[in-house]
């Protein structure tokens, strides 16, 4: 008797000391992510073994039969451990479309082999004494990185750590705001980034520069190609939840959103009007402080996926050819259906002020509106205000500027 006591307190010990194991181990699984599988898998098998433990030492069952059970439960472990992992790498391959997979030094002004526009003369504008401070969207930042090319005095103007930077649109806005930076370059602010500025008796001088598409992509597979704007809406109102209902498989619609104040999730809040959006689709990830929280998940290219973006970036700075656009109202977004007016979602995209005192905020923002700048729009891959359809003037020779 005093064997069968002494063995359920040792079981009883180790089942203490694999309870703090466990905890400590959700702890530590959840902090690299997967929390949401691993917190449970973990509880589970802590119940399973510790059930087992007792069984063991209460020899109810056969030892034969309880070590059969032992391996049941490793096996099982096992093969769902193989799964999920595998599944999330699966998911990890999958074709993002975010602001992370773009690499800002590729358009970087002064550099060596940057993929910048270039004016073929010098710009009738330059910058002369201090030079503004400026950030803006990312996918805005090859444009006004050959602006500065073109007008600001040479020197390394890095993508993050300088006086020319993109912090992406809600950072820019925020910037801005807290007089961090003189200029940025965004899509048009939302109705929470107004009320900002006002709370703090600022207010957004906008500058219309240029216009783009605002364009939605599924996955190239997908037997869909093309929406109404009414469908778009129902999609993103939660109206529509399954690709059959617009003949495409019988695939629920994963429908990604961008993070609010974002310069393209403005721009869905708008298309959509009085309509409420749907939650978007959330990711659990860990934060500066080592702690876990929800934000909005990036674009995964998933077969049953739909997304959207501004059409310079979708295109050019991503580049993903396993993506395709929809044609929206049966019109496809071009640099053509942009010029015409006919693609539905067209924007502009504005030079932003507030109250910096810059002498050459002027200057610059009116160059901008200058052939030269316009033409820089263009050659960019936006589409410009006006038709750049002009000669430069020609240079002077030596001799005339001798006379």
């Amino acid at each position: 008797m005093g064997n069968k006591i002494a063995k359920i307190i040792i079981v009883i010990l180790v089942i203490v000391v694999l309870a703090i194991i466990a905890f400590y181990a959700i702890l530590v699984l959840s902090f690299f992510g997967g929390g949401d599988f691993y917190a449970p898998f973990v509880i589970i098998v802590f119940i399973a073994i510790s059930i087992w433990l007792i069984l063991f030492a209460l020899r109810t069952f056969k030892r034969k039969v309880l070590w059969l059970v032992f391996l049941g439960i490793f096996l099982s472990s096992a093969i769902a451990v193989t799964i999920y992992e595998w599944r999330k790498y699966y998911v990890a391959s999958i074709p993002t479309v975010d602001d992370q997979g773009v690499n800002l030094y590729e358009y970087q002004p002064f550099k060596e082999d940057s993929k910048i526009a270039k004016l073929s003369e010098d710009a009738t504008f330059k910058i002369q004494g201090k030079t503004p401070s400026i950030d803006g969207a990312t996918a805005l930042y090859p444009l006004y990185a050959a602006f500065v090319q073109a007008t600001f005095p040479e020197d390394e103007y890095l993508p993050y750590t300088s006086k020319v930077t993109s912090n992406t649109t809600p950072r820019a806005y925020n910037r801005l705001i807290n007089g961090d930076a003189d200029l940025i370059f965004c899509a048009a602010p939302s109705k929470s980034q107004v009320e900002n500025a006002h709370s703090l008796g600022k207010e957004f001088r906008m500058t219309p520069i240029g216009k783009e598409a605002f364009v939605f992509f599924v996955n190239a597979k997908n037997p869909v190609s093309e929406l109404s704007v009414e469908q778009i809406q129902s999609i993103y109102s939660g109206k529509i939840t399954n690709w059959k209902d617009l003949g495409g498989e019988n695939e629920d619609i994963k429908a990604f959103q961008r993070p609010k104040d974002s310069g393209s999730q403005t721009m869905l809040e708008k298309i959509m009007g009085d309509l409420p959006l749907m939650p978007p689709l959330l990711n659990d990830v860990v934060d500066e402080m080592g702690g876990i929280i929800e934000q909005t998940a990036e674009y995964k290219n998933f077969g049953n996926a739909i997304g959207y973006s501004f059409l310079f970036f979708a295109t050019e700075m991503v580049g993903n050819n396993q993506i395709k656009l929809i044609k929206v109202n049966g019109i496809e977004p071009t640099r053509e259906t942009i010029k015409s007016g006919t693609y539905p979602f067209v924007g502009d995209f504005y030079a932003i002020t507030t109250d910096s005192e810059n002498e050459n905020l002027k200057g610059f923002i009116d160059w901008i509106l200058s052939p030269q700048g316009q033409k820089l729009v263009e050659e960019t891959g936006y589409t410009p205000l006006i038709d750049i359809n002009f000669k430069l003037p020609a240079q002077p020779s030596p001799r005339d500027e001798g006379r």
